[in-house]
């Protein structure tokens, strides 16, 4: 028990950590404790939730809502918790980009981080099932469905995900055990990315390798920082919960699913929707499969495909400026994603889809070359 304390204080309270450290590097903590929150939230609600197609929908809106003492609390908490993680977890990833917190030795916290990123996307996908309105029935059946683009193996693989031919019963049963279960590997992972963390150090906004003047403990002056910013997140939290708490759903997710009505526009939840765009740009059902499983694994290369030897974005030139038009890609394919396709939004939605791809492939590769050639 007295080894235990003693690690847990040399990981937290005694853990060297860069002095130029900026608020970005605080979302990290955040993030940690919204995982916490989803957790605790999401095991009340299991003891209420009827995984079944004819009372799902009544054991959430009706039992949960209106029945339960302070469930609507719970549930609103949950519901737009998964917001909010998301929200901290894709500027995570951008500050993670944009300050290449990816390059040597930090390239085992990076795929780890990539790997939590989709195990909580999975998570969330399931999760968003579960409510089972329309928008959770069709979403679920459209993404399954694309499952059926693999060749040999994909009409048989999505019989057995379905446990029958159309999704059903059984299949609300096979997502809820998944969304109960993924959320304690994700922790363990969560733990694991924050040991290979500190067994590194954290990077810092210049990239420099810091000496041991340019440190302080993490407790208490980084602990006041990141408690600053998860009490400000909270502030906004709190905010959606209580005002705005439908801010971030699909107001047809509030009517029971029906398998004969057809919502007129089919939408997943809104973090999903920048890879939903890059789906709906390939015209062909397993290019866009497979297009939309490559946006995420190019995540995974990133570290191989920056060889560049200048880490820190301060002394690199034009940097800011294409990471900036990276992130602007990224938030047009999600308005995309988002809007009903016509003729001249797929065309926008291909263009960007194509620049999301070129800025992983060639653009990354391109400036460690030419960054190469100009420090010889």
């Amino acid at each position: 028990m007295l080894q235990l304390i003693k690690n847990f204080e040399n990981h937290i309270r005694h853990y060297p950590t860069p002095v130029n450290l900026n608020y970005l590097w605080s979302v990290g903590s955040a993030l940690g404790m919204f995982l916490a929150l989803q957790l605790v939230t999401g095991l009340f609600l299991a003891m209420h939730y009827i995984p079944h197609a004819d009372y799902a929908f009544y054991s959430v809106e009706t039992h949960i809502m209106r029945e339960v003492s302070g469930g609507w609390l719970v549930r609103y908490m949950h519901s737009n918790g998964a917001s909010i993680i998301f929200i901290l977890l894709y500027t995570h990833i951008a500050r993670g980009l944009y300050f290449q917190s990816y390059k040597t030795p930090r390239e085992a916290v990076w795929v780890s981080g990539v790997t939590a990123f989709i195990l909580i996307a999975g998570a969330a996908f399931l999760g968003y099932v579960l409510p089972w309105g329309q928008m959770s029935y069709w979403g679920a059946t459209v993404i399954t469905n694309i499952i059926t683009s693999i060749p040999v193996i994909g009409e048989a693989l999505v019989i057995w995900i379905w446990g029958g031919f159309s999704v059903t019963s059984a299949t609300l049963t096979r997502f809820f055990a998944l969304h109960f279960i993924l959320p304690f590997v994700i922790a363990g992972l969560a733990l694991l990315h924050l040991l290979l963390l500190h067994r590194v150090g954290s990077s810092n906004p210049t990239g420099l390798q810091l000496g041991s003047n340019d440190m302080t403990r993490f407790y208490p002056y980084f602990a006041l920082k990141d408690l600053f910013v998860l009490l400000t997140i909270f502030v906004f939290f709190f905010w959606v919960v209580g005002y705005k708490p439908n801010m971030f759903s699909h107001p047809d997710n509030y009517i029971a699913a029906n398998p004969m009505v057809t919502p007129a526009h089919i939408v997943p939840e809104w973090y999903f929707l920048p890879f939903y765009a890059i789906l709906r740009a390939i015209p062909n059902k397993l290019g866009g499969a497979i297009a939309m499983a490559g946006a995420i694994i190019l995540l995974y290369l990133v570290p191989l495909l920056d060889r560049s030897r200048i880490s820190g974005p301060e002394f690199k030139f034009g940097w800011m400026f294409l990471t900036l038009v990276f992130i602007l890609d990224v938030l047009l394919l999600g308005w995309i994603g988002g809007k009903a396709p016509t003729p001249f939004l797929v065309t926008v939605d291909q263009i960007a889809t194509f620049y999301y791809f070129f800025h992983f492939i060639v653009i990354l590769p391109a400036y460690s070359w030419f960054e190469s050639k100009i420090l010889k």
